[in-house]
């Protein structure tokens, strides 16, 4: 993981215009966010694993689920992140035939894999399009 350090952080934001404003240049909501925190993600690379740019946030007011319910983020430090995963199936799954239709695919080798070289500029490049893109609008 590389933080990046970024003038959107500590920045308060309707979450409703921030995933607008994102998803025209690429980033979309990340499937693991709750009701207290989340992130908007965009993937760079997926040669050797996958790279990806991740903003995270925290819900300060409102709730991410109720559309109508204006919730409020605060964006938190940007970083870059690489997942490095074996290729092919489990063949460790030790639950029944229904958890093995979720659980097919092997663990990550490495969660927190170093970040290549070649693609942290990318990264910089997209977080300074989500900065302008961001607080132009202020």
């Amino acid at each position: 993981m590389i933080p990046l350090s970024s003038p959107i952080t500590g920045q308060a934001f309707m979450f409703d215009e921030v995933e607008k404003s994102l998803k025209t240049i690429g980033f979309k909501l990340a499937d693991n966010w709750d009701y207290e925190h989340g992130y908007f993600d965009y993937k760079i690379d997926d040669h050797v694993g996958y790279q990806f740019i991740r903003l995270p946030f925290v819900v300060t007011s409102g709730s991410l689920d109720a559309p109508g319910d204006y919730a409020m983020i605060e964006m938190k430090e940007p970083f870059l992140l690489s997942h490095k995963y074996n290729p092919g199936l489990d063949d460790n799954v030790k639950e029944g035939n229904f958890r093995a239709i979720f659980d097919q695919f092997q663990e990550p080798v490495d969660k927190d894999a170093s970040f290549p070289e070649e693609h942290v500029q990318a990264g910089r490049d997209l977080l300074t399009q989500v900065e302008q893109l961001l607080l132009s609008e202020r």
